[in-house]
């Protein structure tokens, strides 16, 4: 009896008889589904812009790795300098695009270094070569912050 009635309202529907629309309770059932769909999938784009610019600032740090390196092979020392300090302008020459770049600290001496950048979120990126052993620390190191792993360790 029951599959006779369903059989019935499909087959007029397709037919175009008798009903014309949705009723009230398909379309409450589309926009319930639609609603989930949102509270799943929005929150995942909200963070979308802060791990844009900690990308950006992870960038510039290691182009200014890249060219503290090439410093060291013509120079044999790191270069040296903060902000737009004499060091900066230096790898600058290297590689222009760290002209743009949020670089706050630029520390190095004949075997070790320290670079610095700053996202546009105030997170920050480090880049530290100890006698060639390198770390990549960020802040803050909490989950869901940005670009920075939970830990702080963003060069795994």
């Amino acid at each position: 009896m029951f599959l006779q009635n369903l059989r019935a309202k499909v087959g007029a529907r397709l037919n175009g008889d008798k009903e014309a629309g949705f009723t009230l309770i398909e379309l409450l059932v589309v926009m319930l589904i639609l609603g989930i769909l949102a509270a799943i999938a929005l929150p995942a784009f909200f963070n979308q812009k802060e791990k844009a610019g900690d990308a950006k600032a992870k960038e510039y740090a290691h182009s200014a790795q890249v060219a503290q390196e090439t410093y060291f092979t013509e120079h044999n020392e790191y270069a040296d300098g903060t902000g737009a300090g004499e060091g900066l302008s230096e790898l600058e020459d290297i590689e222009p695009t760290l002209a743009s770049a949020d670089i706050t600290t630029l520390e190095g001496d004949v075997d070790s270094y320290t670079i610095t950048s700053t996202s546009s979120t105030e997170h920050t990126f480090t880049i530290a070569n100890a006698a060639g052993a390198l770390t990549f620390s960020c802040t803050p190191d909490e989950p869901g912050e940005g670009g920075c792993p939970t830990g702080g360790n963003w060069g795994e």
